[in-house]
């Protein structure tokens, strides 16, 4: 079952991709790669279904990070005190 969720959760945005800009795309793109390293990386290590399932989900929100920022050309740096600042990359 907890399969079957992911991957629907996988293939929905693929299936809106058609009404998308190309900035959603890249997020989109990012988010999958994203879970798709997440999920290879849980089942390489041998995590259980709970675990496999945290893993996929940080992969797609960092790789929907990633992309956001490639697009926008900003970066965070960190300013020493805990805090960040975006500025070009």
């Amino acid at each position: 079952m907890k399969h079957t969720i992911l991957a629907l959760a996988i293939a929905a945005p693929v299936a809106l991709a058609g009404c998308m800009t190309p900035y959603q795309e890249r997020q989109v793109g990012g988010a999958l790669i994203g879970s798709g390293v997440g999920f290879v990386t849980a089942k390489a290590l041998g995590a259980d279904d709970d675990w496999t399932i945290i893993s996929t989900l940080a992969g797609a929100a960092a790789g929907t990070l990633v992309a956001r920022n490639t697009a926008t050309n900003t970066c965070a740096y960190a300013t020493g005190d805990g805090r960040y600042r975006e500025g070009p990359c």
